[in-house]
Formats: structure tokens, sequence, C-alpha cells
């Protein structure tokens, strides 16, 4: 057991020592294991004498073999204290020779003990939406335009918003050409919004075969900086405008998305919509706990754990700053504020719901994964990712972990209900 301690707040730092002879006896069980499968010139496989062993080996089994011991030490203590390590200890063994003592120095934070949370005097509100039934018709509108047919239009044609005019166009500033300023043959959805403000209206009203000019501003913070805030002028040619036929809304338009009828797939639209209004609410439910937890429970925190989450948030500070071109300033204040804030708050969901055999399943994991995987257009990559890096599915299931804690919290705090429209849900139903 350690000889000397010293505790400040979560901070421990203790001291112990390993005689030598307890160190020798240590590294001779290591390098006689060693010795089982080693081979050496001279000698059978296994039957390698200690002596030959220690002269080549007895450093580096010296050196695990007090990391074995002090490990050992600590178990030890930690069980003796009931304590709970945040982190990897750091050890000093300044000042340690092969054949003498190892007198030793491990510093470590520990896991503060969460105080008792009464979530029945906590009320959080919860938004809830009534479904208007213009949401569902202008679902079916945009099933329909989905499945609408470009229609090529003659020469006298006016291009309309909605339209898709094929253009070819090229851009300059001033009297000069600028790069990834030109195409052939584009497919411009008008009104869609793809380019730059203004650019699209000025399409609108022309017809096949008109040459023109189309004169914009690029917005100030647009992401080319050699062009934000820049006036330029687009030659444009208009090659063909195509009219998007949009088909009837019927049984067989249902059909061909599963539905045997056009009111099945209401009946669809609107439970999607209900569990998209729920989920929002719910969303919008868990950040307020989490502010009402942030606030008010009263934590301890290991310095260990907001130094390691400060250090990710400034590497991944420094890693967009270096991908995006840009010089955004570091603020230590405001980011360790933040880092103390999510280190406080994970330590609450990973106590409250391992107290509360909250669980992430198998299936829970296989849902997030595929979930994930939806929103790549090569799902099979994003499959593979999670197969080979272990440490991201460790994070991801530490990420459902919390919010299934979290949930299952939400299911003993009051609730008032708030109407709102279904606009401002979606505005505040932000993760954080």
């Amino acid at each position: 057991m350690f000889k000397k301690e010293k505790i400040k707040d979560l901070h421990y730092s203790v001291n112990g020592v390993i005689p030598a002879d307890t160190i020798q006896a240590a590294a001779d069980e290591i390098l006689t294991e060693y010795g089982k499968k080693t081979k050496m010139p001279g000698f059978r496989p296994g039957h390698v004498p200690l002596s030959v062993l220690r002269q080549k080996f007895n450093a580096s089994a010296m050196s695990e073999a007090i990391d074995k011991l002090m490990n050992a030490d600590l178990e030890a203590y930690v069980a003796d204290k009931k304590i709970r390590l945040a982190g990897a200890p750091k050890a000093d063994l300044a000042g340690w020779e092969i054949g003498k003592d190892a007198e030793y120095t491990l510093d470590f934070d520990i896991l503060p003990t969460l105080p008792e949370i009464d979530l029945e005097k906590i009320t959080v509100t919860k938004k809830v939406t009534k479904l208007d039934e213009a949401e569902v018709e202008k679902s079916l509108e945009n099933i329909r335009k989905s499945r609408s047919i470009a229609e090529k239009q003659d020469e006298k044609y006016k291009a309309k918003n909605g339209d898709t005019a094929v253009i070819d166009f090229k851009g300059f500033i001033g009297d000069d050409a600028f790069d990834g300023g030109a195409a052939e043959k584009h497919h411009l959805v008008l009104g869609s919004g793809a380019f730059i403000p203004g650019f699209e209206d000025q399409v609108i009203g022309h017809k096949a075969g008109d040459k023109f000019d189309v004169n914009v501003k690029f917005p100030a913070d647009y992401h080319a900086e050699n062009l934000a805030g820049k006036d330029a002028r687009f030659e444009v040619l208009v090659h063909e405008v195509r009219k998007h036929v949009l088909p009837e809304l019927n049984d067989e338009l249902a059909k061909t998305i599963g539905h045997e009828s056009v009111e099945k797939l209401r009946e669809h639209i609107r439970k999607l919509l209900n569990e998209q209004y729920d989920e929002a609410s719910k969303r919008d439910m868990r950040n307020e706990l989490l502010d009402v937890l942030a606030d008010k429970v009263k934590l301890d925190l290991p310095e260990t754990l907001v130094d390691q989450e400060l250090n990710m948030a400034r590497s991944e500070h420094e890693h967009h700053n270096a991908e995006h071109g840009h010089d955004h300033k570091w603020d230590e204040k405001a980011e360790r504020k933040d880092a103390e804030r999510r280190v406080k708050l994970g330590l609450i969901l990973a106590e409250w719901g391992t107290n509360n055999k909250v669980e992430v399943t198998r299936d829970d994991l296989q849902q997030a994964v595929w979930a994930e995987a939806a929103r790549y257009p090569n799902p099979q990559q994003v499959f593979e990712f999670y197969n080979k890096n272990q440490n991201a599915l460790a994070m991801l299931r530490g990420m459902i972990f919390e919010r299934k804690a979290l949930d299952a919290m939400l299911e003993h705090v009051k609730t008032k209900e708030k109407s709102v429209k279904a606009e401002e849900l979606f505005e505040q139903a932000n993760v954080k």
C-alpha cells in the first residue's frame, strides 16, 4: 500500500515503494512466460535458461513488471477507498535504477459522486403541434414533383419559375473570366436557389436560343474569398426550356410508392408528420432538461476530463480553420466553459443511466448505424467504417446511451404543454 497520499478535491497524489527483489521476482515471471515461446540459437524452443533471458531482456521485463506492480497497488488502493478513476494515472519513476527499490508517484483524478437529483421537482415544456392538412397536401405535391417529367417546350415558350433551363454560361469579374464560373448545357431548375441570388430570376422569361447577360453580386460570405462581395457578369445561352409535367394524384401514383390508394398514402404521411413533430418536441424537451441539469446540479469536475474535452475542441477548431482556410480566434475562456458543461452533463448522464440500468442493445447500435448510413450515397462505406473502427463504435454507443438516459429521465419530470406552430417547433428543437 502507498506510504504517502495527498488529496485535494478530486485530485490524488500517492507515493509508493516497490522493493528491488519484488521487481526482480515479477520480472522473472514475465521472462519465464516469454521463454516458453521464444526461440534462440543454441537452445530448444521453450528451454532458454532464465539467466540467458535476463541478459537479453531483463530491462524491458523489469519495466513491464513495475507497471504491473504499480497497477496492482493502485487497484487495491482504489478498492479500499471506494473511489473511481477519471482517467489513466500519471506515473513518475524519476531516479530509479535497475537493482534498486523503485520509489514512485502516481497522480490521478477520481470521478465525483453524483448528488441526489429529484427529477419530479423539474418541469419542462412540451411543445405540441396540431397537424395541418395543408402540410399533408404539400407533401403530396412534393411527391408529384419528384415524379414529374420535364418536357421540352417549343422555341416560343418563355421560361417560368419551376421550369428547367438548359444553359451555357460563362462568368466574368470585370473583363476577366474566373475559374469555376463556366459550364455547358447545365440543367438549372429555376427558383431552386442553386445559383447566386438574382441569377435564376434573370433567366425567367427567356426562351430557347436567347443570348443575354446576367448581372449579379456574389454574397459577402461566399465560400470563394476571391469572389466574395464582387460584382459579376455571366454570358448566358439558353439551349432549351423544359416544363415539369406533374403526374395526376390518383391511386395509380400511390401504388408506385407502395400504398394501395391516395387515402392510404395520406394516412401514411399524417403518421410520418406526427412522428416528426413528436421527435422535434422531444428534442426540445431534452435540451431544456440538459440546461436545467447543467445549471442546477452541483458537481466537482475532474480537471483531467475537462482538459481532454478542451484539447479535443481545440484540435477540431484548428482542423476546421486549416480545412476551410479560416482564421477564427480560439476563445480559451468560453471554450473551457463549454468543455466543463459537456463533461458535467456526460458525468450526470453516465452515472444516472448506470444507476437506473439504462442499456444500449445490439438493436440500438444497428439502428443507429443504419440511420447514419442512410445519409450517404454509399452506405456500405459507413458499415465498413464502424466494423473496422471500434473507437468510433464506442463513441456511437456512448451517444446512444446518453440519449436513452436522457429519455429515461424525461419519464420522471413534470411537463407543461404549450401549443406552437410547426415552424416554431422545428426552429427551436436543435440538439445541443
